[in-house]
C-alpha cells in the first residue's frame, strides 16, 4: 500500500493549489456590449481588458439595453456613448450634461479620477445660468466664444433652467480649455453657475446648437510598457484568433479568453492545446516550473521517507 502524504506535505499541496494557478475572469468576456464594440484595454467585466482599465470600465444595462459605462471613485456612472480606438478617445453623456434639446440644473458636478488613465481633450465646457460676475471677470471665460452661449441661449429648453427666452448671455461662460480642479471635479457650485453643457463637436453649423454634437471626450492612454508589450503581441494574436483579451487574479497575467469556454496564455487558435494554459506564459513559466519541482521533491521526499535536501540533489 502506498505511503500516506504527511500532513504538512498536504498543506503545502493545498496552499499551492490556492495560490499558484491564477483564476480565471470572474465571467465571460465579451467583445460588444449593447451595440458597442469592446477591445483591448477595454473589457466588459472584472477580469476582461487590461487591469488598468478594468475598475473603471463596465459593462451594464441602462435600462433597455447593455451599454458600457465609465466609473469613478465618487460613485459616479457616466454612459459611453461612442469608443474610437484609432484616436485612442471615447465620447460620454453624462445626466446632468445639458443640451439644446434638455437642459435642467445639475445636481451633481461632472468628475474624473486624477489616478484613472483618461484626460479631458476637445470638449467645450459652457457654464449656463451662472451669476453674472462670472462671465465678466473670470478668467476661466473666453470671449472669443461668446457666440457659442448667444447660440444655446436660443434654445427653448433655457426655461428649465429658470431663465427666460433669448437671455442674456452674461449668465453664460465658455470655459476654455477646461479644466477640472484640485479634487477632479468640474464644481459649478464654486464657479457660482447652476448647469452645463459640454460639447465635442459644433457640426457644420456652429451658430446652430441643435446640430452640435454634445458629450464629454476623453483621451485614454495604455499607461506602461506592459499594456503596450499585450497591445503589439499576445493581444492582437488573441483578438486576431477570435478571443478576448483578460487577465489572471490574483498577478494580473495575461489570459486570452475564448469562445469555446476556455482560457489561454496565447490566442484561441485550434493548434493549441487547451490545457497549456498558463504553463508557458513569460511572466509566470519560472515560478511555475520551480513550484512544480518543488512539490514533487517533496511528494517523493514524503513517499519514500528520504530526507528532502536528498531528493533535491
Amino acid at each position: 500500500m502506498a505511503a500516506a502524504l504527511p500532513p504538512s506535505l498536504l498543506l503545502t499541496l493545498t496552499f499551492l493549489s490556492i495560490n499558484i494557478f491564477p483564476s480565471a475572469p470572474a465571467a465571460a468576456c465579451h467583445d460588444t456590449c449593447g451595440s458597442t464594440q469592446v477591445k483591448f484595454p477595454f473589457g466588459t467585466g472584472p477580469g476582461c481588458g487590461s487591469p488598468l482599465f478594468s475598475p473603471y470600465i463596465t459593462c451594464a444595462s441602462n435600462g433597455t439595453a447593455d451599454q458600457l459605462f465609465l466609473k469613478t471613485h465618487s460613485a459616479a456612472t457616466y454612459p459611453i456613448t461612442s469608443i474610437s480606438y484609432d484616436t485612442s478617445t471615447l465620447t460620454l453623456a453624462p445626466s446632468s450634461m445639458s443640451s439644446c434639446s434638455a437642459m435642467h440644473p445639475a445636481t451633481t458636478s461632472f468628475s474624473l479620477d486624477w489616478t484613472s488613465p483618461f484626460q479631458l481633450t476637445s470638449t467645450t465646457f459652457l457654464l449656463l445660468s451662472c451669476h453674472p460676475s462670472l462671465s465678466l471677470s473670470s478668467p476661466l471665460c473666453d470671449p472669443s466664444f461668446d457666440y457659442l452661449c448667444a447660440s444655446i441661449y436660443t434654445c427653448p429648453a433655457v426655461t428649465s433652467l429658470g431663465l427666460p427666452l433669448f437671455p442674456p448671455s452674461n449668465s453664460c461662460c465658455v470655459y476654455s480649455p477646461a479644466n477640472l480642479d484640485g479634487n477632479g471635479k468640474l464644481d459649478l457650485k464654486a464657479m457660482q453657475c447652476g448647469a452645463y453643457a459640454s460639447v465635442v463637436s459644433l457640426g457644420d453649423t456652429p451658430t446652430d446648437p441643435s446640430r452640435w454634437v454634445y458629450g464629454v471626450a476623453l483621451k485614454f492612454s495604455y499607461g506602461g510598457a506592459l499594456d503596450n508589450n499585450l497591445v503589439t503581441t499576445k493581444c492582437s494574436g488573441c483578438e486576431s484568433s477570435g478571443g478576448v483579451c483578460g487577465f489572471s487574479e490574483p498577478g494580473n497575467g495575461f489570459l486570452c479568453v475564448c469562445k469555446g469556454g476556455y482560457n489561454t496564455s496565447f490566442d484561441c487558435s485550434p493548434a493549441y492545446n487547451q490545457n497549456q494554459d498558463y504553463l508557458f506564459d513569460s511572466a509566470s513559466a519560472y515560478p511555475f516550473f520551480f513550484l512544480s519541482w518543488f512539490v514533487w521533491s517533496s511528494i517523493l521526499a514524503g513517499l519514500f521517507g528520504v530526507p528532502f535536501w536528498l531528493v533535491l540533489f
